[in-house]
């Protein structure tokens, strides 16, 4: 029996709940009870995890009036009514209208045992259902996509539940590998341009000579080499989103005309004098400093005010260590299904490794290293080059020491006793600990 499943009896009659109560505990059927339809009321939440058992003749609100707002909250809610003699009809009537079940008094313990077991395996049954379309829809959530426990992270995922739905320009700021164009889909995703294009283009992987083209499109014949009418990725992102990774790479020449773009939401193909009307939400990412770029002169001001409407800042995977562990189980866990392997078991000099790794190449790299120990490789390429530049030992042990602390406290949703209970730790030790790295509880 799931202990977390638990029977609530609804009965005025001091014996008779008592009696309830002592037959559903010497079955290990965990249970409470209350004497109005009004308390079970306030017990019962949007999530109640159990069933009840209730009289149909109660002081105050009945019993049929409790199963119809019972039923109002929670479709899925088994609620079984005891009726007397007389209510037979009343009780069949209740079973039409969503009841479970019904038991006649007087009823033996082992009636009351039986129908009790019966609705809490459908209700576990329910809830297992419910928790699998979960787990399915958070795939699609931003917290099944922005992976992370530390305050960095949650901070991110507001800020884009904050700013997707509208149409305001982002610019994503973060190193090599943080995940720029994760968080540029997710904005995409999470907005009302979500089923249009997402049209991703990387400003430094394109030669100069072809990016005008590319960005903006040309028409049959505008140079040597077009030979047909080419739409550029502005348009094509129309009524969509436009992503420019690298956008400092961007020309300067190149940088006038896309600030026209926006400014105007108008283009023209090369080599046409014919002006489109666009509505494309732009989102930039860089891993340089743009203002700084712009005072120095290698990228335009006034584009760099037009794109950072939002910025958006990504922290390096070494600044929120607290997440490694998190993400490595989670990329193991997918390189693992892709390559038909079953996941090998984290040990403890690798444990070590990752939580002590400098991660120059962030979430990327860390990505790189749990398909490689999928495949029953080591998951550091040369012996000591996962802490040649990563922490201290002093500094590995605190890291590590948060990691588990934040898992806990998830696990027990923030309750100090269970989370210390858990982790076989004084509970005024944890409250310390929890107040020295600052988590949430």
């Amino acid at each position: 029996m799931n202990h977390e499943l638990t029977v609530l009896i609804v009965e005025d009659d001091p014996h008779v709940l008592l009696g309830c109560q002592q037959a559903l505990a010497l079955e290990d059927i965990q249970c409470e009870g209350v004497s109005s339809a009004e308390q079970a009321l306030a017990r019962v939440g949007d999530n109640f995890p159990g069933i009840v058992i209730s009289d149909i003749r109660l002081p105050g609100m009945d019993g049929l009036e409790l199963l119809k707002r019972l039923k109002a909250r929670d479709r899925s809610l088994p609620v079984v009514l005891i009726t007397g003699h007389g209510d037979i009809s009343i009780a069949v009537g209740a079973m039409r209208d969503g009841a479970y079940d019904f038991m006649e008094k007087p009823f033996s313990p082992e009636r009351l045992v039986d129908v009790a077991r019966r609705a809490l395996e459908q209700r576990s049954l329910a809830r297992e259902v419910w928790s699998l379309r979960r787990q399915l829809a958070e795939r699609d959530s931003l917290e099944g996509r922005i992976i992370g426990r530390s305050p960095a992270m949650q901070q991110l995922r507001e800020l884009i539940a904050n700013v997707a739905d509208t149409s305001a320009n982002v610019l994503i700021e973060g190193e090599t590998g943080t995940g720029k164009e994760l968080v540029a889909r997710c904005l995409h995703d999470f907005s009302r341009r979500q089923p249009q294009q997402f049209v991703a283009l990387n400003c430094g992987g394109l030669p100069e000579n072809l990016f005008e083209s590319e960005i903006f499109g040309h028409e049959a014949n505008a140079f040597t080499g077009a030979g047909k009418r080419r739409i550029g990725k502005i348009e094509h992102a129309n009524g969509g989103t436009l992503f420019l990774d690298e956008v400092e790479s961007m020309p300067i020449n190149l940088q006038i005309k896309l600030l026209r773009v926006l400014q105007e939401r108008t283009l023209e193909r090369l080599g046409s004098n014919q002006s489109i009307d666009v509505d494309c939400r732009v989102i930039a990412a860089t891993k340089s400093d743009l203002d700084q770029l712009g005072k120095s002169g290698q990228f335009r001001s006034d584009l760099y005010y037009r794109l950072n409407v939002v910025t958006l800042e990504l922290p390096p995977l070494r600044e929120r260590r607290e997440d490694i562990l998190q993400l490595f189980e989670y990329f193991l866990q997918q390189s693992s299904l892709r390559f038909d392997r079953t996941a090998p078991e984290l040990d403890n000099q690798t444990l070590s490794s990752l939580m002590s790794h400098d991660w120059p190449g962030n979430v990327r790299e860390l990505r790189n290293v749990a398909e490689r120990f999928a495949l029953g490789l080591p998951a550091f390429k040369k012996p000591g080059s996962s802490t040649s530049q990563g922490l201290g030992f002093s500094e590995a042990v605190e890291a590590f020491e948060r990691t588990l602390l934040t898992d806990a406290l998830q696990r027990s949703g923030g309750n100090l006793t269970q989370a210390s209970q858990e982790l076989g730790m004084a509970k005024t030790t944890l409250f310390d600990k929890v107040k020295k790295y600052g988590l949430a509880h």
